[in-house]
């Protein structure tokens, strides 16, 4: 397998093979990200991407079971050739049980139902994408290239044609100035579609990016960690799913996990115990 720069995963696929469809984002603006910002974006051709599912099987043997198509918004290639590729990976991994991508709303939007069923027929099972926050405002200021509205007709066209969807909030994502509206829009907004999985993350600040710029300037305030377990409380008690709420990142001060509405009551008790905890007891962002 062949690799440019720093590959990047979800880590509910750490056992994936990654195999690069993409390099880089075609969005590559927002603000408080730096995956790919020394990378200018292409599409691998169908060539070279086959040739290196058959490096994997070389090395793999028809072991591999789950395949993440890297970089950026694969979800961006063109509807036949993604098809094309699915089914190589099939026709190489007999044991095959999970293809998946990151897409998020602004390409979703590009491809038709009927697109994405065939998808779904020539087995891409799952669609990672970075909704971050649902308060327009909030995803204005951080250039995520898509409104509230579009991310819920994106996430009911991905439900409709049965891949799953796993959404990531950013806890912290809109500041101080923004807590309330970005807690309270992102769980209205998910209520809308359902994703099968909301995954939380704590926005943490990276150089070379414009909102680490804003922090030091002090025209964005990062959330301390109370703050930040408050946000992620109101988030969780204004969900109402059904779907997996997971917190399966480094960056969060609460490991909250369960089915929502199901553990609804059980998650808001552990974050309730974690606010009693003294704050410089956390450890420190950044």
């Amino acid at each position: 397998m062949r690799y440019e720069g720093t590959v990047y995963r979800p880590p509910s696929e750490a056992e994936s093979l990654l195999i690069q469809a993409t390099i880089g984002c075609p969005h590559n603006k927002c603000t408080f990200c730096n995956m790919y910002r020394d990378k200018k974006f292409r599409i691998r051709s169908v060539t070279d991407i086959k040739e290196d599912l058959r490096m994997a099987q070389d090395y793999y043997g028809n072991k591999v079971q789950t395949i993440f198509f890297p970089d950026g918004n694969t979800i961006l290639m063109k509807t036949d050739q993604l098809i094309e590729i699915l089914n190589y990976a099939r026709e190489l991994f007999p044991f095959l049980k999970r293809m998946t991508v990151y897409g998020s709303a602004k390409f979703i939007k590009l491809k038709t139902l009927q697109e994405l069923r065939l998808l779904k027929e020539a087995g891409l099972n799952r669609i990672h994408s970075g909704m971050e926050s649902g308060d327009d405002e909030v995803l204005r200021r951080i250039q995520k290239g898509f409104t509230a509205l579009e991310m819920i007709e994106a996430g009911l066209k991905v439900r409709e044609a049965g891949i799953e969807l796993s959404e990531y909030i950013l806890i912290g994502i809109g500041g101080r100035e923004r807590t309330y509206e970005h807690a309270i829009e992102s769980a209205r907004v998910l209520n809308k579609f359902t994703p099968d999985f909301v995954r939380l993350r704590t926005y943490v600040p990276y150089k070379r990016t414009p909102l680490y710029e804003e922090l030091q300037q002090g025209s964005f305030q990062l959330l301390s960690p109370h703050e930040a377990l408050r946000e992620t409380r109101l988030l969780v008690a204004n969900l109402e799913g059904p779907f997996e709420l997971l917190s399966d990142h480094f960056s969060n001060f609460a490991w909250v996990n369960g089915t929502i509405p199901k553990d609804k009551a059980i998650i808001l008790n552990s974050l309730d115990q974690l606010l009693e905890v003294p704050e410089n007891e956390f450890r420190t962002r950044y």
